[in-house]
């Protein structure tokens, strides 16, 4: 098999999708519908309370499922640099992990605005979810460390290795009502008892909304990081050349 030529392809169309202007409008479009739709339309009614820090839910819950896609994108790229190498791939996990850790603080701020109305709590040490997504939190800021610690060059494998390694925080955590009794949040899929009152179109173009301005930001990012190579090898190749 041809993994070379199975990699290209993956690379092209990587960067058509991420620099897609479909994307772009996509995410302004949808993003404007969610506003339009949570604060139009949408209840601000959940489990018994009016609130409108109630409305934040929907982009909590829509960030917290980005910022699982991205950390999965984080461990995939780092995979791939593992086993073919390529700068490519290590942009690629790097500027994914950059927004999954975005959007990881993100989802911890807005669930603690919001679990300060319907718990009447800004944190609970008590609640598995928080605990672990804690921990996906702190996983993901070491990665950033880590990665912009070692230099361009054979030991941006220990990057990659971190990256791979970590990520086995994400599944624990979005599985850990499941694994263990929950204290405040609820199993949501597959789970026909759930108490929020939660309107499925107005969650679902939030979602939507969230993961097209994610995909624009992954591209925009990653061509970033092209760029500071360019320089620094321009950088690089002025000094060889003054020697």
């Amino acid at each position: 098999m041809n993994y070379a030529r199975l990699l290209g392809k993956a690379i092209r169309l990587s960067r058509l999708v991420t620099e897609s202007r479909v994307v772009m409008w996509g995410a302004l479009v949808s993003g404007l519908t969610s506003l339009t739709l949570v604060f139009g339309f949408a209840s601000d009614v959940m489990y018994g309370i009016e609130h409108g820090a109630n409305l934040l839910a929907y982009w909590h819950i829509a960030m917290a499922w980005i910022a699982a896609v991205a950390l999965s994108t984080t461990f995939l790229g780092s995979v791939l640099h593992l086993r073919f190498e390529g700068r490519y791939w290590n942009r690629l996990a790097h500027s994914a992990g950059e927004l999954g850790f975005l959007f990881a603080t993100l989802t911890l701020v807005t669930g603690s605005a919001w679990g300060r109305v319907i718990w009447n709590s800004w944190w609970e040490w008590t609640d598995i979810r928080l605990v672990t997504f804690l921990l996906v939190w702190f996983v993901y800021a070491g990665y950033l460390v880590v990665y912009s610690s070692t230099e361009r060059g054979s030991d941006e494998r220990f990057a990659a290795i971190y990256g791979v390694v970590g990520f086995l925080s994400v599944p624990l955590s979005y599985l850990s009502t499941r694994l263990w009794v929950p204290t405040f949040h609820e199993t949501t899929l597959a789970n026909p008892q759930v108490s929020a009152n939660i309107d499925p179109l107005t969650l679902v173009v939030s979602i939507v909304a969230v993961s097209l301005l994610y995909l624009y930001l992954l591209g925009l990012r990653v061509r970033i990081h092209e760029v500071e190579d360019k320089i620094q090898y321009r950088v690089r190749d002025t000094r060889d050349q003054r020697r």
